[in-house]
């Protein structure tokens, strides 16, 4: 069995849970994903191979990225006659691409998962090839995909770590109130740059937990205890140690936040295609279960903040949250796959 997927943490980490899940019930699973996150992340929990992988754009298709591909392709040729797996799933994103297409076209069955509720370039592609379509939220389909999809939830890791023991693994305080501030697996300037000061009056009555991204972007000189600048982190660990958080809006993140019950104010990245985060972080605050801010208005970020210091806002927003656990998913899917992708 394989599972591919990459470039970006909602891509990586569905994959990666499945694949543990299906490694846990006795299957020889296989990553393959090119040298993006995947290539830091997944060594070490499944055997990884990595691919070269052009980026798709439908709207102004580049010579090098369309090479890249080709040159993928035959790599993947390569490796799907070397590991011969029976099935694939591919969780999307162009990583996923040269080695899903490759298998498929040596006999292998290929599943799809799409996290967001407009199918992505790849899975377009790959669609008409595969036996079944896994949704994590309802989407629009043509005719012709819709008897081979259903909705089964974002996958995410199925794990939680005592808060306190989370907090201490960090390097943070077992005792303090914990804000986690996310802008996606590779960060986000605009989280780094504006952030940090504008949280800095905060600090005491709770501490802060950064992710930055490896490129550390914008990042200030603030040098305090309790404000913490990281790279890059376990998502489980973290999501643990959290009490609230400030994120973007992408599905993985919205779906570990559910698992979790960590109140979210959400700042939706302007720029996703279709607009999505927004979208989604327009589903979450209709219902209660996540605060939203506009890209820009950081005052108004603080203030959400502030409000959810509050225990009971924090408790309201949690049971709000509950209407979104994704607990199950990554077992249904591994069923699915088990049986052929029958319902």
């Amino acid at each position: 069995m394989v599972v591919t997927g990459g470039g970006t943490g909602g891509h990586v980490f569905p994959a990666l849970a499945v694949g543990e899940a299906l490694k846990q019930r006795g299957h020889e699973v296989f990553f393959v994903g090119s040298e993006g996150l995947e290539a830091r992340v997944v060594p070490g929990r499944l055997p990884f191979f990595a691919l070269p992988a052009g980026k798709l754009d439908r709207t102004r298709p580049r010579p090098g990225e369309l090479a890249k591909t080709a040159m993928g392709l035959l790599r993947g040729l390569a490796l799907a006659r070397r590991l011969r797996p029976q099935a694939v799933l591919a969780t999307g994103g162009y990583a996923a691409f040269p080695f899903a297409l490759a298998a498929r076209l040596l006999g292998s069955r290929l599943f799809l998962h799409e996290q967001n509720a407009r199918l992505g370039l790849t899975v377009q592609l790959l669609a008409p090839l595969a036996e079944a379509l896994f949704l994590a939220v309802p989407a629009p389909l043509p005719e012709r995909l819709e008897r081979r999809a259903w909705v089964v939830g974002m996958p995410v890791l199925e794990v939680r770590h005592p808060k306190a023991e989370a907090r201490r693994r960090l390097g943070l305080d077992p005792a303090k109130t914990t804000l986690l501030v996310m802008g996606g697996s590779q960060g986000a300037m605009s989280f780094n740059r504006e952030l940090p000061h504008r949280l800095a009056p905060l600090l005491g009555e709770l501490q802060v937990l950064h992710q930055t991204g490896a490129a550390r972007r914008g990042v200030p000189d603030l040098n305090h205890p309790d404000y913490r600048f990281v790279a890059f982190f376990e998502a489980p660990l973290a999501w643990s140690a959290a009490d609230l958080a400030i994120t973007r809006a992408g599905a993985m993140t919205l779906a570990e936040a559910a698992y979790h019950r960590v109140p979210l104010v959400l700042v939706p990245y302007p720029y996703a295609a279709d607009d999505h985060q927004t979208k989604n972080a327009r589903l979450y605050a209709e219902a209660g279960a996540a605060r939203w801010v506009p890209e820009g208005d950081w005052d108004r970020v603080v203030a959400e903040v502030k409000a959810l210091l509050d225990p009971a806002q924090r408790r309201a927003v949690a049971k709000a949250l509950a209407r979104f656990d994704p607990t199950g998913s990554t077992e249904r899917i591994v069923r699915a796959i088990e049986e052929g992708g029958n319902r």
